[in-house]
């Protein structure tokens, strides 16, 4: 249970520390990050916060910050709380109050030493090429179309496989980050395919600024047989970061989850972005029965 605050703030006492899982739909957001210009995941949840409990500025904490238009299914944040409102009663409230982008899956009390980013073991995302011969309208928000080329899947998967550990990937850098240094830890990688669709799930303790975006991107060239695998490890491990110049598009990629030494939201909430429908593009045999 969590302790009390000595913090006070417009004579209310600050008694707990929330955590919510989010979903959001990144398209019509300028990130993560409350920004300048432009409106932000967390400047409207945190409005919303503040309109339940209008007793103290509202801050909210996320386990990652995401780019403009990109997804999450499995976001995890955390804000202070005078308490009024019972904890499971969260996700309700917000819920009603949120735009039918952002949705709150599940809230939790926590520690005060608990924290969304800090205490994060790893996060995960997930990338989704769509690779048919046509294009795909129902497919568009949610992946990368890329159907000119059958991507050579094993071939990228083969690339992947020298980014497990903990390297410098500041070839995966977009400028502008202002982390201490470039080092971070690949825990695991996987590409896949299935059908149409190349799914790419990639899990780490942390991502430098538009790391998973420049990463496919370069995969994508690996795919298309205009880069080598030997091409694509020299680039990274020798920090070539001139020659690594297209990034995937934001729509294809969904932070998946956040990762805990225990377990904070139930255990059968279940945190997917993959779109489990196919179209039929004839018509189905008819049958004798």
């Amino acid at each position: 249970m969590a302790t009390k605050s000595k913090s006070q703030v417009f004579n209310k006492s600050i008694s707990k520390r929330i955590a919510l899982s989010i979903q959001y739909q990144g398209t019509d957001f300028c990130g993560w990050q409350r920004q300048k210009s432009g409106e932000s995941v967390q400047s409207v949840l945190e409005e919303s916060v503040f309109s339940l409990e209008p007793y103290h500025p509202v801050k909210l904490i996320a386990a990652g910050r995401t780019d403009s238009g990109v997804h999450a299914s499995g976001q995890v944040v955390h804000f202070d709380s005078v308490g009024q409102i019972p904890v499971h009663r969260w996700p309700s409230a917000l819920n009603g109050r949120l735009p039918s982008s952002i949705r709150v899956s599940d809230s939790a009390e926590t520690s005060f030493d608990w924290h969304a980013c800090f205490s994060a073991q790893y996060r995960r995302y997930r990338y989704i090429i769509y690779n048919g011969c046509t294009p795909n309208l129902f497919l568009e928000p949610w992946s990368w179309h890329r159907y000119q080329y059958r991507l050579d899947e094993t071939l990228m998967a083969k690339a992947t496989k020298s980014l497990l550990g903990c390297h410098d990937f500041s070839a995966f850098q977009r400028s502008g980050s202002n982390r201490a240094h470039s080092f971070t830890t690949i825990q695991e990688v996987d590409l896949v395919r299935k059908g149409d669709l190349l799914v790419f799930e990639i899990q780490a303790s942390g991502f430098l600024y538009g790391m998973v975006r420049l990463l496919i991107g370069q995969l994508v060239l690996v795919g298309e047989h205009k880069l080598t695998v030997n091409a694509f490890e020299k680039r990274w491990k020798h920090k070539l970061r001139s020659e690594v110049k297209e990034a995937a598009p934001a729509r294809g990629l969904c932070f998946l989850r956040a990762g805990y030494k225990e377990s904070i939201f139930r255990e059968n909430i279940v945190f997917d972005s993959f779109p489990h429908f196919f179209l039929m593009t004839r018509d189905p045999p008819i049958s004798l029965s």
